[in-house]
């Protein structure tokens, strides 16, 4: 069985730097180098990046075996078209650049994106 914690936080920027702190906290138990946790934090802030609104979003963490998981949402379905876009700069090209995997789930409340950063992984597993 694996621990989660749920987040739910106002979707301003001055808010994800909390998200962030949470992360560290699992990677330190995770023995993720500094550079996996960077990675980390760069998915994570890239994703909260699609969000700037009055709403609120959630971001569930999970940490066992050695892989900090994260899903993080809800988005409109339009997140969908960006992950699948292979523009050079584009989200689908940062996730697959620092996270080990990652997939896009539709869910009752919009879009779910899962990222997964397993320790001593290379990134760039695939997604969705």
């Amino acid at each position: 069985m694996t621990d989660e914690i749920r987040l739910v936080l106002p979707a301003e920027d001055d808010f994800r730097p909390i998200a962030s702190l949470v992360a560290g906290g699992l990677a330190l138990q995770l023995d993720l180098t500094y550079d996996e946790l960077a990675d980390v934090q760069l998915a994570l802030e890239a994703l909260l990046a699609l969000r700037d609104d009055a709403g609120d979003v959630a971001v569930t963490f999970a940490a066992a075996d050695g892989t900090l998981r994260a899903a993080v949402g809800p988005f409109p379905a339009d997140v969908v078209a960006e992950l699948e876009d292979d523009a050079e700069l584009g989200l689908r090209r940062v996730l697959e650049s620092v996270v080990s995997s990652f997939e896009a789930e539709e869910r009752d409340d919009g879009v779910w994106i899962e990222l997964a950063k397993r320790a001593g992984a290379p990134a760039g597993g695939g997604g969705a």
